[in-house]
């Protein structure tokens, strides 16, 4: 029997969500340098796994270097600290036991960009749709957004991953009647320091707080275990600002962004602003939104809409975190799941799930604004996008 995606609601397709570990830099790097880019996807029709491509930040180009590894919706993808590994997340699973997920981990071939497989674990809960490595390499972070549960795995040395060291099932409901009669986890997001561990969960109207072992691949509830956001919000995914002082996270039926006051001392956020991510004329019909993220700057924030199909500009005052909205821009596409930002911060690519492309754009350095390069690439359901530096 074929595999389709969970659908969430009659407009959106089952989000299975993005996080990058953003460059701890202040400005944007020099637009020098060569990255493999690896896209997550679902497996439906064009696709048949994870796609590598090689981009040249320097002229702007892009190659596509092919199939990197064939595996049922790998939605969402991320790298080791150590650029040997990469691990996917799948709602697909291996076994006869259909409920969870599963996680696999890969080696990586730089020179080619092909993906071996490691191994593979149950994800501690259905729909896994998001996964962090922490800093140190350690332990993998996954958000089950079916069942509405975070997972920790311990990390062996050659990559490869141990069966979960904790699952922890988030529980209660929250406004909406449809969405929100459960838990939905639906981003892991890690502090600067790498002690604490956020999860927006959708169908509770929280953002949860985590302690994170690194040592032993462990979390345990932090204390505050959570900030709230108003109800019927949808928490999707979050990001901290460089400076360690700010958080932001994107809210998928509200249509909004929520920012934070983060106390990396005792792990709490404070809220001090929710700014829509729609023009004021938009129609919101059928509309959400998806992806989150800081320049490295940290002077600017993006937002993703989907039906609105739109990438959302922020001006982040750099004095007390607030946002001012600034510009909308086409993704040349529908569904715009993910976008990410080059590691250089010159560059923003937008993954168009209901199109099949990957549209690249440049970012003003001075402005944040962005401006299309006219190039694009064909990939089945774009979820995910990652970057790996490669060796000069």
């Amino acid at each position: 029997m074929e595999f389709m995606p969970i659908v969430r609601n009659l407009a959106v397709p089952f989000a299975l969500c993005a996080t990058l570990l953003m460059p701890e830099t202040t400005s944007a790097a020099p637009a020098k340098g060569k990255f493999l880019v690896y896209v997550g996807t679902y497996t439906k029709d064009k696709s048949k796994g994870i796609y590598a491509y090689q981009f040249d930040a320097a002229t702007g180009d892009l190659k596509e270097l092919g199939l990197a590894a064939a595996v049922d919706n790998p939605s969402f993808v991320n790298l080791h600290p150590n650029g040997r590994f990469l691990y996917a997340v799948s709602e697909s699973s291996p076994t006869a036991e259909k409920r969870d997920g599963f996680v696999t981990a890969y080696s990586i071939d730089k020179a080619s960009g092909k993906l071996t497989k490691l191994n593979d674990v149950k994800s501690g809960g259905g729909g896994p749709c998001h996964l962090v490595v922490d800093k140190t390499g350690k332990a993998l972070l996954v958000a089950n957004y079916g069942t509405g549960s975070v997972a920790s795995f311990p990390i062996n040395a050659d990559g490869s991953l141990k069966p979960a060291a904790s699952v922890i099932q988030h529980k209660g409901s929250s406004a909406d009647k449809q969405r929100q009669t459960g838990p939905h986890a639906h981003s892991v997001n890690l502090s600067k320091d790498n002690r604490f561990l956020i999860v927006g969960d959708l169908g509770l109207d929280q953002v949860m707080i985590y302690k994170l072992d690194a040592a032993n691949a462990t979390i345990t509830p932090n204390d505050p275990p959570f900030a709230k956001v108003a109800p019927g919000s949808g928490p999707r995914h979050f990001n901290f600002h460089p400076n360690g002082k700010y958080g932001y996270v994107i809210n998928e039926m509200a249509l909004t962004v929520t920012a934070f006051q983060w106390n990396g001392k005792n792990g709490s956020l404070k809220e001090i602003q929710t700014i829509s991510t729609l023009p004021q004329d938009a129609d919101r019909k059928g509309a959400s939104t998806a992806e989150i993220l800081v320049h490295p700057s940290g002077k600017w924030l993006y937002g993703s809409n989907r039906g609105h199909n739109t990438i959302a500009l922020f001006n982040i005052n750099q004095a007390d975190g607030k946002l001012t909205a600034v510009d909308h821009t086409s993704t040349q596409g529908k569904i715009p799941r993910n976008f990410r930002i080059d590691p250089t911060g010159n560059y923003l690519f937008a993954g168009n799930q209901n199109t099949d492309n990957m549209v690249l754009f440049r970012i003003d350095q001075t402005n944040g604004k962005l401006t299309p390069m006219g190039k694009q690439v064909e990939v089945g359901a774009p979820v995910s996008i990652r970057f790996l530096a490669l060796k000069k």
